[in-house]
């Protein structure tokens, strides 16, 4: 080896040893303006950045403080799901009868109850509901004779608040897990503004039997802005209350509630889309679960695992979370301690500890991890084969998901796949990062301040500072 050989080599190791980590732990001179010019202290920021193949982090700030999270807590359920369950993992929700159809003069009705088993599917939505019954009537069968019941024994859980956390209770992201959940428990509704009568029109979107819209949305001039907080919401018996304003510059816009409790939500969604194929039913909904003699009429599968990690990653969706923490349950009826318990087994055998995990989604007041911690589980997630599957999930910067609108201007522009984390008094940020060179690099950054008015800010840059690199 020759003398600059030998130079370059006890350089290295000189950056590798204690200079490095020393660096590592002070914060680079952008982000300590970033955290400046957003008025949080310091102390309230946890960073670390490590690049995929080295051994030491470049920089690890406040790194082992355990701190909320938010929604980054979901990178940590879903690559615990894709590593225990395995990618193709699906869910069966089936449809069963007392007995079957009857043949001669009654064909086509089936005489007792008809019976919706779930297992916790996280995305049976309108459209698949739709297509099993579809698949009933094409079964040649078109009266239910009996009641339709609810089998969601899959599941043993506490009763669920949807306002507790924030108190709005009518926000689907409130909405609790269920092993029945059919469409998120949510409805979907449209607003029409109409410049010519200075109104605004709103529809229920959704199928549903005898539930009503009555609009009092005021029309506004101006900009847009943050429509979804100009407006009331009021439920009153088996009617919507929408008031407020909508500025007409907005255009048509799309409201998702969480309006009805779990089995009302299911009933006027059954009654409407069996009434829509032609079919007949009197009789009432309710719980219950399937008895020992029942037939087997129809199962649907769910999309795999895969895929509802894609989906519930790029949109940060927490039920399918919620869902996903009791998937892990290794037994059932699934509870979520059984799930707290499974993945956190399977946190200390990753060699991460020191995690509140709650209900698996981040929205939660509990909930902590540290920055070191989900950066090494990130950093093992990169080894591991579900890797594919777990880096599709996250939104790109500048391109989609809750990245679509952030980062688009930066050198991190396609280049960085991140989930990020909201809520009061919490900003985070989590993923892989690529540099100029083609580094790759895992970046984490959490923010906790009950002050916090703009804490995007400070995250953005630290994605800046290493995708400048």
């Amino acid at each position: 080896m020759t003398i600059t050989g030998i130079f370059r080599t006890f350089l290295s190791l000189l950056l590798c040893g204690p200079l490095f980590a020393f660096a590592a732990s002070k914060l680079p001179v952008p982000l300590a303006n970033a955290l400046e010019s957003a008025k949080l202290p310091a102390a309230h920021a946890a960073f670390f950045v490590q690049q995929v193949d080295a051994n030491a982090p470049l920089l690890s700030y406040n790194a082992e403080q355990a701190m909320n999270p938010a929604s980054t807590m979901k990178l940590v359920t879903a690559y615990a799901a894709l590593d225990l369950l395995g990618p193709a993992y699906r869910w069966k929700t089936q449809v069963l009868a007392d007995a079957l159809p009857r043949a001669g003069r009654l064909a086509g009705r089936l005489a007792g109850n008809l019976y919706l088993k779930g297992s916790g599917d996280p995305s049976l939505t309108v459209e698949q509901l739709w297509m099993l019954l579809r698949q009933l009537r094409s079964r040649g069968i078109t009266e239910i004779g009996g009641d339709l019941m609810l089998d969601r024994s899959d599941f043993q859980l506490p009763p669920h608040d949807p306002a507790a956390f924030d108190n709005e209770p009518l926000r689907p992201y409130n909405a609790g897990a269920d092993a029945l959940l059919v469409n998120f428990n949510s409805l979907r509704i449209a607003l029409l503004p109409n410049i010519a009568s200075r109104s605004v029109n709103a529809v229920i979107e959704t199928p549903v039997m005898d539930f009503r819209i009555d609009p009092r949305i005021q029309l506004s001039d101006g900009p847009c802005g943050d429509w979804r907080e100009k407006l009331t919401v009021a439920i009153s018996g088996k009617q919507l209350v929408l008031g407020g304003s909508l500025a007409a510059s907005c255009g048509e816009k799309t409201l998702h509630l969480s309006a009805l409790p779990a089995d009302d939500h299911i009933a006027q969604l059954f009654s409407a889309l069996w009434q829509e194929l032609g079919g007949t039913f009197s009789g009432k909904v309710s719980n219950g679960t399937v008895p020992a003699g029942a037939h087997l009429l129809l199962e649907h599968s769910s999309p795999s695992l895969s895929e509802i990690v894609f989906d519930m990653n790029k949109w940060s969706n927490n039920v399918m979370a919620r869902q996903l923490l009791l998937a892990l349950a290794p037994s059932r009826p699934a509870s979520i301690e059984a799930g707290r318990r499974r993945l956190e087994s399977w946190l200390n055998d990753k060699g991460v500890r020191g995690i509140t995990i709650d209900n698996g989604a981040g929205l939660s007041r509990e909930a902590r991890l540290s920055a070191a911690g989900l950066g090494k589980l990130l950093l093992a997630a990169w080894k591991s084969p579900v890797m594919p599957e777990l880096m599709a999930s996250l939104p790109i910067a500048g391109s989609d998901g809750t990245l679509k609108k952030r980062l688009g201007d930066s050198p991190a522009a396609g280049r960085a796949h991140l989930k990020t984390g909201y809520i009061e008094g919490v900003r985070s940020i989590a993923g892989y990062v690529m540099d100029r060179s083609g580094q790759r690099w895992v970046v984490v950054g959490i923010l906790n301040d009950a002050q916090m008015k703009n804490g995007s800010k400070p995250l953005d840059e630290l994605v800046r500072w290493v995708a400048e690199r």
